[in-house]
């Protein structure tokens, strides 16, 4: 699963601008950490990867919705391409259930 806002069924990008792809970004995160008995709540850290600056608001208000009153470290940067032109790549450090139970 990608950091990038591809649609794991299609492996294309959804459609849409920024709030969209920050939406898929998330659920694709959300996949990893259930994988790993984890969940947003379990995050300590996120790194947030934006083409453009411009997209901080709208990219924003849709990442509150998700971690809600959970307020890990993050830190966002403006970069000059990402894979496959994606507008947005999230990546986050979480601690992972004790899946040896």
């Amino acid at each position: 699963m990608q950091p990038i806002p591809t649609d794991p069924t299609t492996g294309e990008f959804v459609n849409g601008g920024i709030k969209e792809q920050t939406a898929q970004v998330l659920k694709n995160l959300a996949e990893v950490l259930r994988a790993t008995g984890s969940g947003f709540s379990s995050v300590a850290s996120v790194s947030v990867f934006l083409r453009d600056m411009n997209d901080f608001k709208d990219m924003n208000e849709v990442y509150a919705e998700k971690f809600g009153e959970h307020k890990p470290a993050r830190a966002t940067v403006a970069v000059a391409g990402l894979p496959k032109g994606a507008l947005i790549e999230i990546s986050c450090i979480a601690q992972a259930a004790d899946l040896r139970k």
